[in-house]
């Protein structure tokens, strides 16, 4: 087997840590039932991304340098995410209303946008629908890097902030009636939430970054009952399947990294739907087994 190269052992890396930081900040998400809102915060960087791309051809800088991009797109999920909260606080509308409108509306906006630009005469937009799919195999070494210095950031930052989030997922009101600062705490939570979905663009795309963030915390889930288990859980099996499927994808030209990530994390998944001892269908089948031999035998009472 040829030894892995420089640039793959970086990128390696790289998906390993936007992996650990999305399954430790997804484990909130899920806990709070706020997984639509990861979905409608990663379709709604689209038009930033498009806009950022417009605005660097504009001022003559280079349109798809990556910084520029993710800005983009960070400013536009921001924007998504108050968009949801204030239809939430200012009309009648439900949660999940609001994300289906803000969701339809951004990524319509950005597809209109990015239609809008290949009709350009003088635009290079063939790396733009990268960011859609993810694009893993064209990161450089630096962008790499960086991208995993961010994750991680993520990741400590969920350490550092673990009191007051947990407080927040499970039991808001008795947070806000102590008189904690709920509000500025969900928006600490909705922020790492948005980095976590912006540096995973590159890596999985804005279809996908949704599963990287939900599914390896659900797949904790399975395995306890006790948060920071769960933390640890989730980050490891969201770091196995960003390190798994950028190797293989690596290994295989024709097997795109971002579907190959995910395709890990759902067969971690379904693993632990199985065979996971206290949730598991397996572990459920056998204490109905033992519990209608024992009822059959007379050991209890029916």
């Amino acid at each position: 087997m040829d030894m892995v190269g420089h640039n793959t052992l970086v990128v390696l890396l790289g998906a390993t840590a936007l992996g650990l930081a999305a399954g430790m900040v997804g484990c909130f998400m899920v806990l709070r039932r706020r997984a639509l809102v990861s979905d409608a915060l990663s379709h709604a960087t689209l038009p930033g991304i498009v806009a950022a791309f417009l605005t660097g051809m504009a001022l003559g800088v280079e349109g798809r340098s990556l910084p520029l991009l993710l800005t983009g797109a960070a400013i536009s999920g921001a924007i998504a995410v108050m968009t949801i909260q204030a239809i939430k606080r200012w009309t009648r509308l439900t949660e999940d209303a609001a994300i289906g409108a803000v969701l339809s509306v951004f990524f319509g906006a950005g597809v209109v946008l990015l239609s809008v630009v290949q009709e350009l005469p003088a635009a290079n937009a063939a790396g733009l629908k990268g960011f859609i799919f993810g694009q893993t195999a064209a990161m450089r070494t630096g962008e790499a890097v960086g991208l995993g210095a961010l994750a991680l950031l993520a990741a400590s930052m969920v350490w550092l902030f673990f009191k007051e989030f947990r407080l927040l997922a499970f039991d808001e009101g008795f947070a806000r009636a102590a008189g904690w600062p709920t509000g500025r705490i969900d928006l600490a939570l909705m922020a790492l939430v948005t980095l976590v979905t912006v540096v995973g663009l590159q890596t999985v795309g804005l279809v996908l970054i949704i599963a990287l963030l939900i599914t390896p915390a659900a797949t904790a889930r399975f395995w306890t009952d006790d948060l920071a288990r769960m933390l640890v859980i989730a980050g490891t099996v969201g770091a196995v399947s960003g390190g798994v499927g950028a190797l293989l994808s690596s290994r295989f030209a024709d097997l795109p990294a971002g579907a190959i990530i995910v395709l890990v994390a759902t067969t971690l998944f379904f693993i632990s739907l199985v065979v996971a001892p206290s949730r598991g269908l397996l572990g459920r089948s056998l204490r109905r087994a033992r519990l209608r031999r024992a009822l059959l035998a007379g050991e209890l009472a029916p």
